[in-house]
């Protein structure tokens, strides 16, 4: 399950970049649309990795990202559907895609410690 290791490396993630002590709220992740990736599969392999951890409540935030593409022959940048990558202002299918197949963590919101600005 391909899930299952990205759930690790968010795992990894938080763990290299949260201070020791440190109770965190929720993980936001981007994920693209061609990154080959069920968000569900992701949301699942990540809440059972953290259980017996620390992390054990971390919500898992998922923002699917649209695939886009520049076409290469009119130049025109655009959102795309998965199943038809071709221009949607000239209907070329000589695009190249330049966004969808992210898989990355955006943000690690720490909780409020009462006390603490």
């Amino acid at each position: 399950m391909h899930e299952l290791s990205m759930a690790r490396d968010i795992l990894e993630i938080i763990r290299g970049h949260v201070p020791p002590g440190s109770a965190v709220e929720s993980v936001r992740v981007q994920v693209g649309e061609l990154a080959g990736i069920l968000p569900e599969n992701l949301h699942f392999c990540f809440t059972s990795l953290v259980a017996d951890t620390p992390f054990k409540g971390v919500r898992l935030e998922i923002t699917p990202v649209p695939v886009r593409g520049c076409c290469n022959r009119c130049g025109e940048t655009s959102t795309m559907s998965v199943t038809e990558i071709i221009c949607p202002s000239c209907k070329s299918p000589d695009v190249a895609v330049v966004g969808g197949r992210e898989l990355q963590v955006s943000e690690i919101v720490l909780e409020h410690v009462k006390g603490i600005p």
